[in-house]
């Protein structure tokens, strides 16, 4: 008689389960079918309003537009009315971190010296939130001041939908050399926090851009001008800060990783190394010369212009700031119009964190236009335009078939008036609607 079978132990059942044939898992739903109806759309081009706008969507993709497109049957309907339909806007320089630099409020100094990493993470994260409620489905966010890699973080919170947030490419820290970005003017004995990495040589610099690289910087931002003050003939001038050597040993470690670099560059001698060192795009310019825009369309530099923030804070007129300030803008606006006449490649950025994030983000648009953009180009430097910077053409800032699915509705036509776009009652983005303020469900 074989002897009685005894149960197994119930660690060894758990411990056969780790070997037995897994269980086939049903398969995954597929998911339903989402249909926008509105008025209009913008037309995959970028140049002109079509009708009616009709976009299907399928997962976090887009895959038919346009007014010949078939709504699936099982499709959910979502009618926005008497809107115009547009591809999710992107910012192409923001500061997350940042909460403007009013002097009311302690100014950027405080910022560093008094208010806690965990602090400036949560008002990161409503400032994220505050991006994508305006529209603007994806970001590049050009470093951090003085918050290490908070964007990183700031990015896998949104990615893993713990947040709501736009899409982020990141610059974590910023790379500038020693006396080229504050903290400044304190005791030479005390040790204070600066907003970039600062390093000297071109080993260094290298080795800092290694640094950002390896913790997942999307693009390396680098501070190729600092300080700015006016002369005795009335110049605006620009104090350079790393060398050629530098920013060119950057540069191309940046471009080993198939990474980008991004430059703070007023003017002068400092935009001149970053355009000689391959800088893939130039932050501001606000003083670019004739030769300097003719290198620029000759290398495919991108210009990141960010305009209204330079008519913000002005310091008292008559003062040394005040005339800095009032300088700024004077210079900006030619040299916004030669590079745009030239046909330099431009991306729209706001600088937004260097003014505060309550403040409305589209009002870029409306001196982009002022100053002689049309506003069919103005839309595209936040659309398709930046979407090519970032490397993600046909994938952003476009309604098409392949596209993600960030789309936003606006009342009117922006087209024919760009201030359509300081109010944006529906986003979504990857295919989830994240506001919808217009019109209803089916």
């Amino acid at each position: 008689m074989p002897p009685p079978v005894r149960p197994l132990h119930a660690g060894l059942l758990a411990f056969a389960a780790l070997f037995a044939p897994a269980a086939r898992a049903a398969p995954a739903a597929a998911p339903v079918p989402i249909v926008l109806k509105a008025a209009r759309m913008l037309d995959a081009r970028g140049e002109k309003l079509i009708s009616p706008g009709i976009v299907v969507i399928r997962g976090e993709r887009i895959v038919a537009v346009g007014p010949g497109a078939n709504a699936p049957q099982d499709a959910q309907v979502v009618s926005l009315g008497d809107a115009t339909l547009l591809p999710g806007l992107i910012d192409a320089h923001t500061h997350l971190f940042l909460q403007g630099e009013s002097p009311e409020e302690g100014g950027y100094d405080v910022q560093l010296l008094k208010q806690g990493i965990a602090f400036r993470a949560a008002r990161a994260t409503a400032a994220a939130r505050r991006a994508l409620e305006q529209g603007f489905t994806t970001i590049r966010d050009v470093e951090t001041e003085g918050a290490g890699y908070g964007d990183i973080g700031i990015k896998q919170a949104i990615d893993g939908g713990y947040i709501p947030g736009p899409r982020v490419f990141t610059s974590t820290r910023a790379i500038s050399t020693t006396g080229g970005y504050p903290l400044e003017g304190y005791a030479p004995e005390i040790d204070v926090p600066k907003g970039a990495q600062l390093i000297d040589g071109p080993v260094e610099a290298r080795k800092a851009a290694r640094e950002q690289l390896e913790q997942g910087a999307d693009w390396i931002k680098v501070y190729m001008t600092h300080r700015s003050w006016v002369d005795k003939e009335g110049n605006l001038v620009s104090q350079p800060t790393l060398t050629l050597e530098e920013i060119k040993a950057i540069a191309d470690e940046a471009h080993g990783w198939k990474r980008k670099v991004a430059c703070h560059a007023y003017g002068g001698i400092g935009l001149q190394r970053a355009l000689d060192g391959g800088c893939d795009s130039i932050e501001h310019g606000l003083e670019l010369n004739g030769p300097a825009v003719a290198q620029m369309v000759k290398q495919g530099t991108w210009l990141c212009p960010t305009l209204a923030v330079y008519y913000k804070l002005w310091a008292a007129e008559g003062t040394p700031a005040g005339k800095r300030d009032r300088k700024r803008a004077a210079v900006h606006e030619p040299s916004f119009r030669r590079a745009m006449e030239a046909g330099v490649k431009i991306a729209f950025g706001t600088d937004v964190g260097g003014f505060s994030w309550s403040e409305p983000i589209a009002q870029e648009f409306g001196v982009m236009v002022r100053l002689g953009m049309s506003p069919a180009a103005a839309l595209r430097s936040a659309t398709s335009a930046a979407a090519e910077m970032l490397d993600k053409k046909g994938e952003l800032g476009v309604l098409a078939p392949g596209a993600f699915a960030d789309v936003i509705a606006v009342r009117g036509d922006p087209l024919a008036d760009v201030s359509a776009l300081g109010t944006v009652p529906f986003v979504m983005k990857n295919g989830a609607v994240f506001r919808n303020d217009l019109v209803e469900h089916r």
